[in-house]
C-alpha cells in the first residue's frame, strides 16, 4: 500500500489503513524455512500452509490428500498422523479465520468508541482479510467445501452469521444516537444487507481468479452502505 495519503483522509481510509495494519501481522505467522525433522506441532502449520497455497491457485479443483501429500514430500500416512481426516485439516484453516478475523473485531470494540466508525472497519478488514489470504477466501465463501464436509459449510455459515450480529449491534447503537424510530429494525435489516455485500465481493475475489479485489473503490461502497449521518 501506498504511504502518501490524502491531506483529509476519510474515516474509510483510516479504517482501511488500521485494518491492514493489523491483518500484517495476523497473517504473518510463517517460520524462516522449512527443518528436515519439525518440531512438534510444526508439521500441523506446514500442512496447513500448504493447504492454503494450493488453494490460492486460480481454478484448482478438489485438493486430494495424495496432491497434498506430493506437494509437502511425504506420505498420505504421514498427514493422517497428524489430522484424523481432511475435514479436520479444513478445521484447522477455519480456526485460523475465526481467530484472525474475531480477535481483531474484538480489539475494535475495545478501541473504536465510534459505532459508524466500527461497522465500517468490520467491513474493511474482512475483505483485506480475505484479500491478503486468496486460498481462505475459498474456504470462507464455500467454493473449497463443495465436496467436503457438510459440517465445514455450516461453521462458515456461522461465521457469517456472527459478523452480521457483531454490524447489527453496532448499526443499532448508531440508529439510536440518530434518533431513528425503528433502530432494531433498521439495523437488522441493514446488517444482513452489508453482510450480503461482504460476501459478494469475497466471492468476485474468488471466482475471477483473485482480479476483482474485495476493497476495490471501498471508500465508495462504505460511504453508501454506512453514511456517517443518517437523515
Amino acid at each position: 500500500m501506498t504511504s502518501n495519503a490524502p491531506d483529509s483522509p476519510s474515516p474509510a481510509d483510516d479504517a482501511a489503513l488500521e485494518a491492514a495494519q493489523a491483518i500484517e501481522a495476523a497473517a504473518q505467522g510463517e517460520g524462516s524455512g522449512p527443518r528436515k525433522r519439525p518440531k512438534p506441532g510444526e508439521r500441523r502449520v506446514q500442512i496447513l500452509q500448504a493447504l492454503a497455497t494450493m488453494l490460492e491457485q486460480p481454478g484448482a479443483e478438489r485438493i486430494t490428500t495424495a496432491a497434498l501429500a506430493a506437494r509437502l514430500e511425504v506420505s498420505e500416512a504421514a498427514l493422517y498422523r497428524h489430522f484424523a481426516s481432511k475435514a479436520q485439516m479444513f478445521e484447522g484453516l477455519i480456526e485460523f479465520i475465526e481467530q484472525s478475523v474475531f480477535g481483531l473485531i474484538n480489539q475494535l470494540g475495545e478501541r473504536e468508541p465510534d459505532a459508524n466508525l466500527r461497522s465500517r472497519k468490520i467491513v474493511t478488514l474482512l475483505l483485506q482479510f480475505g484479500e491478503k489470504n486468496p486460498g481462505m477466501t475459498r474456504v470462507m465463501v464455500g467454493d473449497a467445501l463443495v465436496f467436503e464436509n457438510e459440517r465445514l459449510q455450516q461453521r462458515m455459515n456461522l461465521f457469517f452469521d456472527k459478523i452480521e450480529s457483531a454490524l447489527r449491534q453496532n448499526l443499532r447503537e448508531t440508529s439510536v444516537l440518530t434518533g431513528a424510530a425503528t433502530p432494531t429494525v433498521d439495523a437488522q435489516a441493514d446488517a444482513s444487507a452489508i453482510t450480503a455485500f461482504c460476501v459478494g465481493r469475497l466471492q468476485r475475489f474468488a471466482r475471477s481468479g483473485f482480479k476483482r479485489t474485495p476493497s476495490e473503490s471501498l471508500d465508495h461502497s462504505l460511504a453508501l452502505l454506512m453514511p456517517v449521518s443518517r437523515p
